[in-house]
């Protein structure tokens, strides 16, 4: 069994930036869960599967792919989830809900055994998580709460993530429908 994500991946331009970030975390807190996957918006959450779904899962995830259009993303500053997540808000665009909606139906009847949430979707990137210990948590919040990060970028497809036992790997890419 191996571990996988579903997600929409960053660009490597806007990864480098948030990877600051992490970096400041893990130096100043000891946060390193952050740093062990770029930087993303998950749409499916992890979850274990057989290896040998993975071409399949490839092939469904491709079939979402193709009935999506490239959209634009717009960042919108610093959020937490308290007393353990610190995160980069994404505006809630309709498409971006519409992708999440549309993997949930896709996914719900399968037997890959994802979770499919059912909290309200609240698009974000993480920065650091379940290693924040929730003492450090409202001083690292502090530093975050009023600092400025607005950035656009356009998602060009869904992303398979594998874990390898220390992080997490892009698997695959599977292309939106150019806009």
């Amino acid at each position: 069994m191996q571990m996988y994500f579903i997600a929409v991946v960053l660009p490597q331009t806007l990864d480098e930036k948030i990877l600051q970030y992490k970096k400041w975390m893990a130096e100043k807190y000891g946060c390193k869960v952050g740093l062990k996957s770029p930087a993303h918006i998950t749409i499916v959450p992890p979850y274990w599967m057989e290896e040998e779904m993975e071409q399949t899962l490839i092939s469904d995830i491709e079939k979402i792919s193709n009935e999506t259009v490239s959209f634009g993303i717009t960042t919108n500053n610093f959020s937490s989830f308290p007393p353990r997540t610190l995160f980069i808000a994404a505006e809630e665009a309709e498409k971006l809900n519409g992708l999440k909606r549309l993997s949930d139906t896709f996914f719900r009847n399968t037997n890959y055994g994802m979770k499919i949430e059912t909290r309200r979707f609240h698009p974000h990137i993480t920065i650091a998580t379940r290693d924040l210990r929730k003492k450090d948590f409202w001083e690292a919040w502090e530093y975050f709460k009023d600092k400025t990060f607005r950035e656009e970028f356009i998602a060009e497809g869904l992303s398979l993530l594998k874990h390898n036992g220390k992080t997490w790997d892009v698997t695959y890419l599977a292309k939106f429908a150019a806009a």
